[in-house]
């Protein structure tokens, strides 16, 4: 059993992977709690081990911050097995790492890189949708190309609320014609997204002809929707990273991600 874990700015998620027999995984539960939530877990109910033994591997992802990183330790510490904290690097399961500097590119970013590079084999433009937007360019052959970093929906809602004198935090609703306040704020903030990624796509496709849009967090799933280049969204893009790093370890890192097993 494989413990996966993605701490990210404003939540918490790991799920529990089991190998199967071609090499591949299966998801046997996921959970996300708040980062509120999590750090007010009593210490008599550690949320990783309620419903299972201890994993044979654990693999971190953590943008959350020191703060988190120490209560993952704590969380982790009762199993035998030494977490893998995951730093992003040169080359690592097919994906080589183009970045000025590689080992900054965020762990959540390369792990879902990785990933993405399993699902697909052309090229693909990751999107991952959350406290903030990243939308990342992975070519055909691999290449992580460069790619770029925006606030999310409910971080611009929050700058535009305290920043002006009277513009409202609740969100709204998307209109094709906004005739209120909240209306209007949601529908740019979600037309700046997808703007967003529409712009990134077609710098992308003067690179990479006909580059599949993998859109993956929280917020995602709206942000599929408004989207017109194909695409796909993936509930668990950064977790399916995770589990394919800890395969490779397991086996020796082989030059491509093992295939995931459908639930």
């Amino acid at each position: 059993m494989i413990l996966c874990i993605d701490a990210g700015n404003s939540r918490v998620k790991w799920g529990w992977a089991e190998a199967d027999n071609s090499g591949g995984y299966r998801w046997t539960s996921i959970a996300t709690v708040s980062l509120i939530e999590f750090a007010a877990a009593s210490d008599h109910v550690n949320p990783f081990s309620i419903t299972h033994e201890a994993p044979e591997r654990i693999v971190i992802s953590n943008v959350a911050g020191e703060g988190a990183h120490q209560l993952l330790v704590n969380w982790t510490s009762i199993f035998d097995a030494t977490p893998t904290w995951l730093r992003a690097e040169g080359e690592r399961c097919g994906v080589k790492n183009r970045y000025e500097r590689p080992e900054v590119l965020g762990p959540d970013r390369w792990a879902a890189l990785i990933a993405a590079r399993s699902l697909h084999n052309g090229a693909s433009l990751v999107v991952n949708a959350g406290t903030a937007t990243t939308v990342d360019m992975l070519s055909a052959e691999g290449m992580f190309l460069g790619g770029i970093i925006l606030p999310g929906v409910e971080l611009m809602r929050f700058v535009l609320h305290e920043h002006t004198g009277r513009l409202p935090m609740q969100e709204g609703k998307y209109s094709d014609a906004p005739r209120n306040t909240r209306d209007a704020i949601e529908t740019g903030c979600r037309h700046a997204q997808a703007g967003a990624v529409e712009r990134m796509y077609r710098v992308f496709r003067d690179i990479a002809p006909a580059p599949l849009c993998i859109v993956a967090g929280g917020a995602g799933r709206t942000l599929v929707d408004q989207l017109t280049m194909p695409r796909r969204y993936v509930e668990n893009l950064v977790l399916d990273g995770l589990a394919h790093i800890a395969l490779a370890e397991a086996a020796g890192a082989p030059a491509r991600p093992a295939a995931r097993t459908a639930p």
